[in-house]
Order: C-alpha cells, then sequence, then structure tokens
C-alpha cells in the first residue's frame, strides 16, 4: 500500500457545518491509536512500515501473530497491514504509538481503501443496474432477466467480462481524493467529506493522496 497512512475503523456518518451554514455529509473514521510492528528498508532502497490496529486480548490471535507482536513491544492488535512510502522509515520506528495528529491535519486530501459491503449472489439488475425488460407483451417472467448471452454461430462463445449475475460485494474498494474536513485528536477521530466503502465497524485504510493524475485520480 503505497504512501503514509493510519489503520481505521469506521464509525458512521454525521454532518459538519461550514462557515457559511451548508451542511456537509461526512463519515467518522476512528483511526488511532496505531502502534509501529515493523518498519523495513531493504537492498534496493525499498521502505515500508507495518501499522497495526485495535488492541485485542491475547486468545483472539495465534502464537505467531502474538511472537512478532511481542518481538516489537506492541499490545496485541488485531488489524496489521504495512506502507510503502520513500523515506518511510525514517519517520517511525518500531514500538511507537502514532495517533491521528501525529499524519493528518484539516483540509487534506486522503484515499481511503475498505472492504465493500457483501450482498450475496444477486441478479444483474441489481449487480449491474439493468433497467430489466419490458413487462407487457407476452413477456411473462422475463421482467428481470439478462436476456442473450451469445453470439450467433460466430464466434460462438459468451466473451470474457460478459455482464451477468453472481457475486456482489465483498471486494476492495479505493474512495480517492477525499477532503478532512476535521481531525479530532483527543478522540482520535477524522471526518472526511462524503462515504467510503464497508459497513459500520468495519476497518479501512486511510492513506495520504500522494499527487493529482488525469481526471483529478491519484497517481
Amino acid at each position: 500500500m503505497k504512501g503514509i497512512g493510519l489503520l481505521g475503523k469506521k464509525i458512521g456518518m454525521s454532518r459538519f457545518i461550514d462557515e457559511k451554514g451548508v451542511f456537509i455529509p461526512v463519515t467518522l473514521i476512528k483511526a488511532g491509536p496505531n502502534y509501529v510492528v515493523n518498519v523495513k528498508k531493504d537492498s534496493k532502497g525499498r521502505e515500508s512500515v507495518a501499522l497495526g490496529f485495535e488492541v485485542v486480548k491475547e486468545k483472539a490471535l495465534n502464537k505467531p501473530q502474538l511472537g512478532v507482536l511481542k518481538k516489537a513491544g506492541v499490545p496485541p492488535v488485531r488489524f496489521v497491514r504495512e506502507f510503502r512510502y520513500p523515506g518511510i522509515s525514517e519517520k517511525f520506528e518500531v514500538g511507537q504509538e502514532v495517533n491521528v495528529a501525529d499524519v493528518f491535519a484539516d483540509g487534506e486530501l486522503v484515499d481511503v481503501i475498505g472492504t465493500s459491503k457483501g450482498r450475496g449472489f444477486a441478479g444483474a439488475m441489481k449487480r449491474w443496474g439493468f433497467a430489466g425488460g419490458p413487462k407487457t407483451h407476452g413477456t411473462r417472467g422475463w421482467h428481470r432477466r439478462v436476456g442473450a448471452i451469445g453470439n450467433r454461430t460466430y464466434p460462438g462463445e459468451v466473451k470474457p467480462g460478459k455482464k451477468m449475475p453472481g457475486h456482489y460485494g465483498n471486494s476492495q474498494v479505493t474512495v480517492r481524493n477525499l477532503k478532512i474536513v476535521k481531525v479530532i485528536p483527543e478522540q482520535n477521530i477524522i471526518a472526511v467529506k462524503g462515504s467510503v466503502p464497508g459497513s459500520r465497524n468495519g476497518f479501512v485504510c486511510i492513506r495520504k493522496a500522494y499527487g493529482l493524475g488525469p481526471e483529478g485520480r491519484s497517481e
């Protein structure tokens, strides 16, 4: 995961009122404290830092996990992810506690990475937003079906990537360039404008948007 960031948990949505009295929809994320589990720099100069979040009871982790955490001198944490960025190893040290105010500030742009809500097996209308078929003139029972999926005699096959019913949700989603409306350091909470993937109490990764490319997206 490229970029300096933190691990957190989605609390839910709320709203802020700016100086002009305009309501701003925000998502509240509890992003601390984080603990530095590992700091690496290989022979090719690539640097990374592994952070851990949400302290749990030791019995919730297995022995290899506990061994790594005890060696680093950090409490048992459930959620561990690695961040890669040039020079990041100089900013952190193993066992360090990192809070929201140490990384983020009001007005910054961030990318939020999470797991979308799982919706199980879904039809094409729900999964892809199809409009559906006609509901009159003898089309009984075909209102929500996909319809024909083949291609006559030639090429006589279903092309890869055809939009069809299937598993919907429960996949990694990245929402880019969200603005931090407010940092609440005493509670380790950040409020970002807009929505982020996942349900309440779902784990997310927040990283700094490190450069705007085409269409305003991060490179």
